[in-house]
């Protein structure tokens, strides 16, 4: 065998362990699943709202503002999630974290949504949440365990989102 051909075969086996480690993360994360944090917001429209009240529901946080152009995106997409799923034990926070109400309420006129809509103008729940981008998606199973964090939005996240909601409606 000439030097070339044992280097290659050894950088091989490396990366064979490699990715035999890294195809274990997911399942070993799975397994890991950590409670949600827990929050008291007041809402729009709903009074005070606690995460802890929704176990025994799917629920998808979704931390956004006035000024994020892609929450305007994502937005009305959630609203047809809450829609589908909303009888089979799914729901919505949607967390909005402008530091005036008033912004937030300026968006909703133009798009309409169902679910209750949280204001953390302090910011306290958003540190909670390590949330460092907008949106930020984190959905909750009915044991109250996350199982998804979700920084950021591009066009198809909401289709992952629905498949991560079928899955944990059907647990």
């Amino acid at each position: 065998m000439t030097l070339i051909n044992k280097q290659f075969s050894s950088f091989g086996w490396w990366l064979g362990l490699i990715l035999m480690v890294l195809c274990q993360l997911p399942s070993q994360a799975a397994e890991n699943k950590e409670s949600a944090a827990d929050f008291t917001l007041a809402s729009k429209n709903h009074g005070n709202v606690r995460l802890q009240e929704q176990v025994g529901n799917v629920v998808l946080i979704n931390f956004w503002a006035s000024w994020c152009s892609p929450c305007r995106e994502e937005l009305p997409l959630l609203e047809a999630l809450q829609q589908d799923y909303a009888d089979l034990g799914f729901t919505i926070l949607a967390v909005n974290v402008d530091k005036d109400s008033a912004k937030a309420d300026v968006l909703l006129n133009d798009i309409a949504v169902s679910f209750p809509v949280l204001f953390d103008n302090e910011a306290v729940v958003s540190k909670l949440y390590d949330v460092s981008a907008m949106p930020t998606t984190v959905i909750v199973d009915r044991d109250g365990k996350q199982r998804l964090l979700h920084k950021g939005y591009k066009s198809g996240d909401v289709a992952k989102y629905e498949q991560v909601i079928k899955s944990l409606l059907r647990e």
